[in-house]
C-alpha cells in the first residue's frame, strides 16, 4: 500500500547551509511518529517542506501529491499546527467555529464543538480570556475537526503545564487517531509521548540517524545494566552509549550484547531518551539506519 509520506533524497539548503540532507523515509497510515532532534537539527525545516512551504531537491510525495506544486489541494487534506498556536484574540470561540466553517471544506462544525465539550472552554469565551493551555486546546480542537489523512504538529505543547500536555495529547490519540491517519509530532518531550508513539525518526544535523518502529528499536537496541566495576570492561565491547541509573551505571547496544559482556549485568530495557541521547550526542555518530 501506498505510503501516506514518502521521501527520497530530500534536501533543502538555505544559501550554502544544508538544512536536511538526503533523507529518506516513509510513513505508512495508521502510525505515531516522533520526530526528535536538538535544536537547528532540521524538524522545522522538514515539516515545512512536508507542507509546502518550503521547496526541496529530491523525491517527495505527501498523500500522492507535491507539497510545493500541489499545496492547496494537499492542505484540504493534511493538518499542521506550528510551534505557536495564535488565534485571534478579540474572537469567540464559537465566532472561530463558524470562521473556519467557512474557510475549509473539510471541517465540521459539530464535531468542533463535540470537542470542545471534552475541555474547560465555553463556546462564548473569548481567545483573549483563555490560558495558554486552553488556547492550544481549542487550536487542536478545531484543527481535529477537518476530515483530513495527515496531521503534523511542530512543538505543539510547548510552554504548557504536564496537565495541559496531558490533556492535549489524550484528546490527540482518543479523537483523531483512528487507524487509518498518521500523526507526525515534533517534540523536546520524549519521555512523555513515548507511550504513544508506533515509529520514532531522529535527526542530527540534517541527517536522519533513525528511523524505526518502537517494536522494531526494542528488538534491536539492548542496555546492560551493571555494577560499576564492570566499567572497564564494558567500555572494551564499545557501546554506543554509557550512562547511570539508579542504583548502578548502564551500556547501550546496538544489536545482541557482546558476547564478553553478557555474564557482567541484567539486561534491560532502553528508553528513548537514551537512544536519542546515544546517536544524536556528536557528529560522529551520524548514520543512516533503519
Amino acid at each position: 500500500m501506498e505510503p501516506l509520506i514518502k521521501a527520497e533524497g530530500l534536501t533543502l539548503r538555505y544559501g550554502k547551509k544544508v538544512a536536511i540532507d538526503e533523507l529518506s523515509f516513509a510513513i505508512p497510515k495508521g502510525r505515531v511518529v516522533g520526530l526528535l532532534g536538538h535544536n537547528g537539527a532540521g524538524k522545522t525545516t522538514l515539516m515545512k517542506a512536508l507542507v509546502g512551504l518550503k521547496p526541496a531537491e529530491g523525491q517527495l510525495s505527501v498523500l500522492g501529491m507535491n507539497p510545493s506544486k500541489q499545496r492547496v489541494a494537499l492542505l484540504e487534506r493534511l493538518s499542521y499546527i506550528p510551534d505557536v498556536a495564535i488565534l485571534p484574540r478579540w474572537a469567540r470561540v464559537e465566532e472561530l467555529i463558524t470562521l473556519m466553517s467557512g474557510l475549509h471544506p473539510r471541517f465540521s462544525a459539530e464535531r468542533a464543538r463535540t470537542l470542545l465539550k471534552r475541555t474547560s472552554v465555553g463556546l462564548r469565551d473569548k481567545v483573549k480570556a483563555l490560558s495558554k493551555g486552553m488556547v492550544v486546546q481549542v487550536h487542536l480542537a478545531l484543527i481535529a475537526s477537518i476530515d483530513a489523512q495527515v496531521m503534523i504538529l511542530d512543538e505543539p505543547t510547548l510552554g504548557l503545564d504536564v496537565l495541559s500536555r496531558k490533556a492535549f495529547y489524550e484528546m490527540l490519540i482518543d479523537e483523531w487517531c483512528d487507524g487509518e491517519r498518521s500523526v507526525l509530532i515534533s517534540t523536546h518531550q520524549v519521555e512523555e509521548i513515548e507511550t504513544l508513539l508506533s515509529d520514532v525518526m531522529m535527526l542530527n544535523e540534517g541527517k536522519l540517524v533513525l528511523s524505526i518502529s518502537l517494536e522494531e528499536m526494542d528488538r534491536r537496541f539492548v542496555a546492560l545494566s551493571h555494577d560499576p566495576a564492570q566499567a572497564e570492561a564494558i567500555a572494551a565491547a564499545h557501546p554506543l552509549l554509557r550512562y547511570r541509573v539508579q542504583g548502578g551505571s548502564a551500556a547501550l547496544f546496538d544489536g545482541p550484547l557482546p558476547e564478553a559482556v553478557q555474564g557482567l549485568g541484567q539486561r534491560v530495557r532502553p528508553s528513548l531518551v537514551d537512544l536519542f541521547v546515544a546517536l544524536t550526542r556528536a557528529p560522529e555518530m551520524n548514520r543512516t539506519q533503519g
